[in-house]
């Protein structure tokens, strides 16, 4: 298990890399200032998509994390 430490190091790792590291500050920055509920963002985030389309994004997420 690691510590939070490393997790959070880990998460702002993958935040520089998809945003750049403004756009990562810029993110952390807007959910320390709202109230953020993960948890009901997570329930909407895929609502109206099918499994279908849902599988589709991720593959070509995935292949854009590959291309990178």
């Amino acid at each position: 298990m690691r510590t939070d430490s490393e997790i959070k190091l880990s998460g702002f790792e993958v935040l520089s890399y998809n945003l750049g590291m403004v756009e990562a500050e810029k993110f952390i920055a807007l959910i320390q200032r709202e109230r953020f509920d993960y948890t009901k963002w997570r329930e909407n985030l895929f609502t109206g998509l099918s499994g279908e389309e849902i599988s589709k994004r991720a593959m070509e997420f995935q292949n854009t994390l590959k291309n990178k």
